[in-house]
């Protein structure tokens, strides 16, 4: 029997991950809220500690830097070492392929952490601060996935699947984006904990995408028709540094080489995994 602690309690991934794993065998998963006096709690008895609490908006404001270092780096170092200290065997941190920073359209082995704001900094110094704690008895595996989506899910994806449902039009452009669906990386996670993994996870579809190609599986569940204009690419490349146009239009790979591990985590096929979100939406 795994025992495994998984923070945030409200989190939407978190309550993923506790469904997913329960519906197998060999798990027992507990939330916790890590506020207030949540120190006194004893992590000890379990076997693996995973951090998902943090403040996961991409463009914070500029008066709530302070807020984000000490959620998203100050607190996650708290509760690494608070779980090397109980005896726990493994520490899982939730990062982002933000602390690649938004200018790289490829990520790869030797791509540097370059984040572009205090959100993607903060994960960054997390990961810094988390790191060194590792040893034989105590592994530290740091996932940084991409754009994740599912059903309830929240953020850009949401926003992409109202406007695919309403829109008439929509340019038939040529970018590509690694996404993951939050099946495949609840099973990444279990990958994770079941083989006491440990380093840098960059876990993502099996398919890389394009805009066009989310949009129009969005539109096909609904039957929603939609014109697809040709012929834009070249004023979207125009303006594709603009912030609106680099999280719809820009493109963002990972090396699908950083995403094979010994365990098999893309259960879900992408055009499998738009008919669940879209159908199971709440």
């Amino acid at each position: 029997m795994k025992r495994i602690l998984i923070t945030g309690s409200h989190s939407y991934l978190a309550n993923q991950c506790k469904a997913f794993l329960e519906q197998k065998e060999g798990y027992q998963v507990d939330l916790i809220r890590v506020r207030g006096q949540w120190k006194q709690n004893s992590f000890s008895g379990y076997d693996v500690v995973v951090h998902m609490a943090g403040l996961a908006h991409s463009n914070p404001k500029k008066d709530e830097e302070a807020l984000y270092y000490a959620v998203n780096r100050d607190l996650a170092i708290e509760v690494a070492k608070k779980a090397k200290a109980d005896g726990c065997r493994q520490f899982i941190f939730m990062s982002s392929v933000l602390v690649y920073g938004s200018h790289h359209t490829l990520i790869k082995k030797e791509t540097p952490l370059e984040p572009d704001n205090f959100y993607g900094d903060s994960k960054k110094q997390a990961e810094e601060g988390i790191t060194p704690l590792a040893d034989p008895n105590f592994h530290v595996a740091i996932v940084r996935p991409p754009m994740i989506y599912g059903p309830g899910s929240k953020g850009n994806y949401q926003k992409l699947s109202r406007f695919s449902c309403v829109t008439p039009l929509f340019p038939n452009i040529y970018n590509e984006r690694s996404v993951l669906f939050v099946d495949n990386f609840c099973a990444c996670l279990k990958g994770i904990v079941d083989t006491n993994a440990e380093g840098i996870f960059l876990p993502q579809n099996e398919k890389i995408v394009s805009t066009t190609d989310i949009v129009r599986q969005i539109a096909r569940v609904h039957k929603h028709p939609i014109v697809w204009i040709k012929g834009m690419n070249g004023w979207i490349a125009m303006n594709r540094k603009k912030t609106l146009f680099q999280k719809v239009f820009g493109s963002l790979v990972i090396d699908p080489a950083l995403s094979r591990y010994s365990f098999p985590y893309q259960i879900v096929d992408f055009e499998s995994s738009i008919e669940k979100t879209e159908r199971r939406k709440p």
